[in-house]
């Protein structure tokens, strides 16, 4: 037991240092070759900050663990508005005025109904993984257009404009961006490897493991960008982290392990964890869009989404 203990803990240290050597490697290669600001913020940034999650559930369904698979990606986005966003907004309450933000909201809303609609059968085939990497792959252009017609209005601009490394060498940012890359699939293997074997121990499911312990430990990444970035002042990047990585979740995190070969999954993602997901995107939606103005997320807020993200553990805990 102490040995799959340690591999998680060792597995999780690796994952967010290899995300962020990752993110840092890749912003500063795509900055040296002149890629705005603004869509290296909205794609290479939205997509390292996944990277733990995508890494970690391909390994889980390579290896036979597609509810692990499933259980980190609905389980990450849980985690990201309730415990990132709750924590952040406690920390420091969150001013929303981006048109770019205002344009995730739905998109981020209508990618989930889309990721629902393909899985009410009860199963994540290869078609349905095809389906959520074609949508990622039309995300990525609709986001890649967006920041070209934004790049110069948009305040979000100048805030992933301040946090891109431009003093590092294209090759110096090669060299980052592999090593990050070879670290995210050697601590993902190690991860779940732990977990696996932590859940037989306990006797629970791989789709519970995946939407605790591997879900709250993959997200740490998005935790630790958005509170940097609402501490110092950066809010359009503390909630566009969020917004970016829950889409990336529900079409690269469950792409990847449908295309590999999923398979029938566990009924409780559809009566339970999508369900919760749905709402508290909902609430989000409603507290920070702004409809009659600027959105903003205070802290009374901040801590009701906190004391969301403890009840649905508890009732995991509970119902385990």
């Amino acid at each position: 037991m102490l040995t799959y203990c340690l591999a998680i803990v060792v597995g999780f240290s690796l994952l967010v240092w290899g995300a962020d050597r990752f993110v840092l490697g890749a912003a500063a290669t795509a900055r040296n070759f002149g890629v705005p600001p603004l869509i290296i913020g909205l794609t290479i940034v939205g997509f390292g900050t996944s990277a733990p999650e995508v890494l970690v559930s391909g390994v889980a369904a390579w290896n036979g663990n597609p509810g692990l698979s499933i259980g980190n990606a609905l389980g990450s986005n849980i985690t990201n508005i309730a415990l990132v966003l709750g924590v952040t907004a406690i920390i420091t309450p969150l001013n929303v005025h981006s048109d770019t933000l205002r344009r995730e909201f739905p998109i981020l809303l209508a990618i989930m109904l889309f990721a629902l609609l393909i899985m009410l059968d009860g199963e994540l085939s290869r078609l349905d993984g095809v389906l959520l990497l074609g949508g990622l792959c039309a995300m990525i252009y609709w986001l890649v257009r967006l920041g070209l017609q934004k790049a110069r209005s948009d305040p979000m601009e100048l805030e992933f404009d301040k946090e891109i490394p431009g003093a590092m060498s294209t090759k110096v940012g090669i060299a980052w961006l592999v090593a990050g890359l070879v670290l995210l699939l050697l601590s993902s293997q190690v991860l779940v490897w732990g977990a696996v074997n932590i859940a037989h121990i306990l006797g629970v499911s791989d789709l519970v493991i995946g939407l605790t312990v591997v879900a709250i430990g993959t997200s740490l990444p998005e935790l630790a960008a958005s509170v940097l970035s609402a501490v110092k002042k950066e809010h359009e990047i503390a909630i566009g982290n969020v917004l970016g990585s829950n889409m990336y979740n529900l079409l690269a995190v469950m792409g990847l392990p449908g295309v590999i070969g999923a398979g029938v999954f566990d009924r409780a993602v559809l009566v339970r964890d999508f369900p919760f997901m749905i709402g508290l995107t909902l609430a989000l939606f409603v507290t920070a869009y702004g409809f009659n103005g600027e959105g903003r997320i205070n802290r009374i807020e901040g801590v009701a989404l906190l004391l969301a993200f403890v009840a649905y553990q508890v009732f995991l805990y509970y119902t385990a």
